[in-house]
């Protein structure tokens, strides 16, 4: 699909990994919609940023989590960049909780994670498919993680939320096709994000070390993959790691 001139939603797309997926999609000419849940200053800051480099970007607030904001977001992004082509559901939570720490894995913990990582995307996917298919055209990539395909990462919860994503993923290919194409990226251990702020740095240090290549993988590793998942027109409900070497499936 061509991306010059394409709407671009990013969630979490103030993060560390976000910032780099809408530089990336910036740089492919989308125009880009920046969702942030809370740094308004700082969203609206990066979007004047993406603008002064001569992209079309405005900063969006939501809560992916409630269906009443996510269908007020489609609509605001239609009014003010037109119709979106391209959803990336980058926004994620995640807390440290030690596998065997029961106690700690609350019910409003589990809940949080799982609305966020997983109920998120199932309600951003379907707020963007009727214009999607309505405009005969559509890319949704979907952000997971390698905790999606081992027991690992930083809780249960949060392990069990990207299982779910990497299945979405597959489920809405089947859902939305041949029109949409949806597709994900599972990164390993990322540097300079919020989610990897949140990490034990004990735990960050032996990702890093069991990887073959000794390091975390890139944050522009993934988000080139994101717009390369975006132009493609052959490949769909797929899931590529990004890890440095860590997990194969």
């Amino acid at each position: 699909m061509e991306l010059d001139g394409a709407v671009s939603i990013v969630t979490g797309g103030n993060g560390g990994l976000g910032q780099r997926i809408c530089r990336a999609l910036a740089a492919a000419g989308s125009r880009v919609a920046v969702v942030y849940a809370a740094s308004r200053e700082q969203a609206e800051s990066f979007a004047a940023e993406l603008r002064d480099g001569g992209a079309e970007a405005l900063a969006f607030q939501c809560d992916v989590s409630d269906p009443a904001l996510v269908e007020s977001l489609v609509s605001q992004v239609e009014d003010r960049l037109g119709g979106p082509d391209i959803l990336i559901n980058d926004a994620a939570y995640n807390k440290m909780i030690p596998f065997d720490d029961l106690e700690g894995l609350t019910y409003e913990e589990w809940s949080k994670i799982l609305d966020v990582n997983l109920t998120g995307p199932m309600l951003t996917t379907k707020a963007v498919a009727p214009g999607m298919r309505k405009r005969g055209r559509g890319r949704i990539v979907n952000i997971s993680s390698v905790a999606g395909f081992a027991p690992s990462g930083s809780s249960i919860a949060y392990a069990v939320s990207k299982a779910g994503l990497n299945h979405l993923t597959r489920c809405m290919a089947v859902g939305l096709a041949p029109d949409i194409l949806v597709n994900c990226v599972a990164p390993g251990h990322l540097e300079g994000t919020r989610a990897t702020a949140n990490l034990d740095p004990v735990f960050s240090r032996q990702a890093q070390q069991g990887a073959l290549l000794k390091r975390s993988a890139s944050k522009d590793d993934v988000a080139d993959q994101v717009v390369a998942f975006c132009r493609t027109d052959s490949t769909t409900g797929q899931t590529l790691v990004i890890d440095a070497g860590r997990y194969f499936h």
